[in-house]
């Protein structure tokens, strides 16, 4: 009885709305025999105030990622070539560090991201809301995007410009595996 192969883990980082679900979902379409698994389709434990888990040294370990590890490892069994996983940690989390075969951060600038992110999040929302919003990611939330670009990216083993037409981050990726 041979050994069976495993899949290669192909993990997409990237800030919120930095495109890691577009690609992910492009990137499982263009590769052969494939599977993803999607961060966002998981209720998982972690820190309850983001910016006080920043100002404590952003410890990517305080997420209890078991539900999405255990999917992970179904998919390792089966007869698969790739799996491709939307994952905001990348390389930082001890829960899949082994998994990951090739981490790829999607550097999307952040006026970009949070374009799309108003976009996808507040079409039906009124303007206040939005106001509200904004007032928030000046507080707060861009100090967690920045932490992505100072932790994730540079453990990554492919950056990508995340301003490219989407083809073209596909195929560079493609061509990276």
């Amino acid at each position: 009885m041979g050994k069976m192969k495993r899949p290669i883990v192909i993990a997409i980082a990237s800030i919120s709305g930095g495109g890691k679900t577009t690609i992910v979902e492009r990137l499982n379409e263009e590769l052969p025999n494939s599977e993803a698994l999607y961060f966002d389709e998981y209720d998982l434990e972690g820190p309850e105030n983001v910016i006080d888990w920043l100002n404590r040294g952003n410890d990517y370990n305080e997420w209890n990622l078991t539900p999405f590890v255990k999917d992970l490892e179904n998919l390792l069994f089966q007869s698969l070539d790739y799996i491709v996983l939307d994952f905001p940690f990348s390389y930082q989390h001890v829960q899949t560090h082994s998994f990951i075969n090739f981490s790829v951060f999607i550097d999307t600038p952040l006026d970009i991201a949070l374009a799309r992110r108003i976009i996808r999040d507040f079409q039906d929302n009124s303007a206040e809301n939005i106001v509200e919003a904004m007032k928030h990611y000046n507080s707060f939330g861009r100090q967690a995007y920045l932490e992505m670009l100072y932790t994730i990216k540079p453990s990554a083993d492919f950056v990508v410009d995340g301003s490219l037409p989407v083809a073209k981050i596909v195929s560079l990726i493609s061509k990276k595996v």
